[in-house]
């Protein structure tokens, strides 16, 4: 028991830090799947939507798989749901035939304007209790941890 106190009981400043880090982020991604869960979306499909629109509307499905932490096999059974519901497509890629192109639609730029301010909203309650300079520090510390 005495071997892991050190770890466990009376842990180093940079792993309380870690672990800080994550409960922190654990609750604000569970804020945000309540609201997609209240509507009755699924949070990981709108970040795939979200992903794709921060490319201009279209992304190579191994770059959108990548982008979201998931296998190349898997980001297919991702967007299956995505595309019978009519809010990406799927096309050959112009310059390579072999390739598939992912764009939004529509109708998927549709679901994100209606339901992203209120799930940014709901995400920014929680934030409250930084002011804006704490915020802003913030974000420059985290980008210092993940090395930009």
């Amino acid at each position: 028991m005495e071997d892991l106190q050190e770890y466990v009981l009376d842990p180093p400043l940079a792993t309380r830090v870690f672990f800080t880090l994550v409960e922190t982020t654990a609750n604000l991604v569970a804020v945000s799947e309540k609201y997609w869960q209240s509507t009755g979306l699924n949070g990981a499909r709108i970040r795939i939507l979200v992903e794709i629109t921060k490319q201009g509307g279209s992304i190579l499905p191994s770059v959108l798989a990548e982008r979201i932490g998931v296998t190349k096999a898997n980001i297919s059974l991702l967007l299956v749901p995505l595309e019978k519901d009519g809010y990406i497509t799927r096309s050959s890629h112009s310059e390579d035939g072999r390739k598939t192109v992912i764009s939004i639609t529509g109708q998927g730029q549709q679901l994100l304007t209606g339901h992203l301010p209120e799930n940014r909203r709901a995400v920014a309650t929680r934030m409250q209790g930084l002011d804006e300079q704490e915020m802003l520090m913030l974000i420059s510390l985290l980008q210092k941890l993940n090395g930009g």
